[in-house]
């Protein structure tokens, strides 16, 4: 079992910066696929950024591409988005998500990050952008 709690959301201005946690519990020895999704209201749930843990290889949707940045500490198994030049339209319920059987390496490279490579998800966090 893998269980995810997120924080960090919360108000800010756009042009502002926020850090979004993710703490991970569960079997943290194996390699992951993890990843950050969003949704705002009446929009379906769309992957921002993913990361797979052997190799640290990750990536981005085109629309948030050189402003967040997603990582992870191993220490404190906690997984990270690193939010920059935020904009209203990056308002949502942001989700931290995993799969510890998924090996997205490749997918990540190919493909845009996609619901169906994780199998465990977190409660959210909002986040809202004011102009």
């Amino acid at each position: 079992q893998v269980h995810l709690v997120e924080s960090g959301g919360g108000p800010v201005q756009a042009g502002g910066s926020l850090r979004l946690s993710c703490a991970v519990s569960g079997d943290t020895s194996s390699n992951y696929c993890m990843g950050w999704f969003r949704q705002a209201p009446g929009k379906e749930r769309e992957g921002v950024a993913g990361l797979y843990t052997d190799g640290d290889i990750t990536a981005y949707a085109n629309s948030v591409k050189g402003r967040f940045t997603i990582s992870r500490d191993n220490a404190k198994s906690t997984l990270y988005l690193q939010m920059n030049s935020l904009k209203p339209e990056d308002t949502g319920m942001y989700f931290c998500s995993a799969d510890p059987e998924w090996d997205c390496s490749d997918d990540l490279k190919f493909r845009e990050i996609a619901r169906e490579w994780f199998g465990y998800w977190g409660q959210g966090t909002q986040v809202t952008v004011s102009s």
